[in-house]
């Protein structure tokens, strides 16, 4: 496709012979295990070599991807968005209108901004993509996604990395169409800072705490729903830990009704919703007898253009701190680091 079709040269695809083993690597793309291609763009301590502007990957059965411009990594939460903000100007299929957009609960609320703003039907569903299918089978969804490097769109029920690929290719080749041969081309960069500017960041960050003991994750999130019948004690003990974050204005524990076959998921994560936008979520999963996983999910809403541009660890230390101690989950689990961070 890249290099037949679209006319790319043999030497920008990196481990496409496909093997078994996956030519012993892991395949997943991420920041972790697609370490040869985060090093070519630059992104590596050791990146010595001028990065080409556009780099992305894709896992062994190519339907998760991550995209990359130039020393500039793009969250999978915020490529939804600017796939969703960018589509029918930038993709042929997509001309006549989007019909919807979707993603999955524990994902940024970027595309929510970009819904609200271009007044978009909007989905928030629980993870697992089969909730997106039953959308897009009743066309009531065009583009989707989910923080775990998952997009799609309705030109077929799954999620599709090539696709995702080719349509931030669209879009660059779009933004930079009265500029082929010019000297400075509209970058993924460039594409994603003017997106903050208009829609606002949602910082980002994932804590996993992996084989953690089952009983005690249950508790863990067994306290943190009966927290939630007392706002006024949530503020005041998240004020405590970090004066200058927003105040809660609600929380749940988040239930879908679908509203293609009318099934109710329940018990689908834990919520905290600030009055900014801010957001932390809380989810357990795998509660056999080998143990758990805890998954955090901590995102800081910005819509100060100024400060879009801080880096991310910095914006989100203040919800971090309020995540791990809130939540006591050095108490619960008696882990002081998470096995994981995305």
């Amino acid at each position: 496709m890249f290099v037949d079709e679209l006319g790319a040269s043999e030497s920008s695809l990196l481990n496409c012979v496909p093997k078994e083993d996956f030519g012993g690597g892991h395949p997943d793309p991420n920041l972790t295990y697609a370490k040869e291609l985060v090093d070519r763009m630059g992104l590596g301590k050791t990146s010595n070599v001028e990065p080409p502007e556009f780099g992305a990957a894709a896992d062994g059965d190519a339907d998760r991807n991550m995209v990359l411009g130039k020393r500039f990594f793009v969250t999978p939460s915020d490529s939804v968005a600017i796939i969703a903000a960018n589509a029918v100007q930038s993709i042929p299929y997509f001309a006549s209108g989007l019909k919807g957009v979707a993603r999955s609960m524990p994902t940024s609320a970027a595309l929510d901004v970009v819904a609200k703003n271009l007044n978009l039907k909007f989905f928030e569903v629980p993870t697992g993509w089969k909730f997106f299918g039953n959308l897009m089978d009743a066309g009531m969804c065009s583009v989707c996604g989910e923080e775990s490097f998952g997009t799609g769109s309705d030109h077929i029920r799954e999620k599709d990395g090539i696709w995702a690929v080719l349509a931030w290719l669209s879009i660059l080749a779009y933004k930079n169409k009265d500029n082929l041969g010019g000297d400075k081309l509209v970058t993924v960069e460039d594409i994603v800072l003017q997106h903050w500017a208009t829609y606002g960041r949602h910082y980002y960050t994932r804590y996993d705490y992996e084989n953690v003991d089952a009983e005690a994750a249950k508790e863990l999130m067994a306290n943190l729903v009966k927290m939630q019948s007392s706002l006024s004690d949530v503020n005041k003990s998240i004020k405590e830990i970090q004066p200058t974050v927003a105040d809660v204005v609600s929380a749940d524990e988040f239930e879908y009704k679908d509203p293609v076959d009318g099934s109710v998921s329940k018990h689908q994560g834990i919520r905290y919703l600030f009055g900014d936008g801010s957001r932390l979520v809380f989810r357990l999963s795998g509660t056999g007898s080998v143990g758990a996983t805890i998954r955090i999910y901590i995102e800081q809403y910005e819509k100060d253009s100024s400060k879009t541009g801080r880096a991310s660890s910095d914006a989100l230390s203040p919800l971090v701190d309020v995540a791990l101690k809130f939540s006591k989950i050095k108490e619960y689990t008696g882990r002081s680091a998470p096995t994981v961070i995305t």
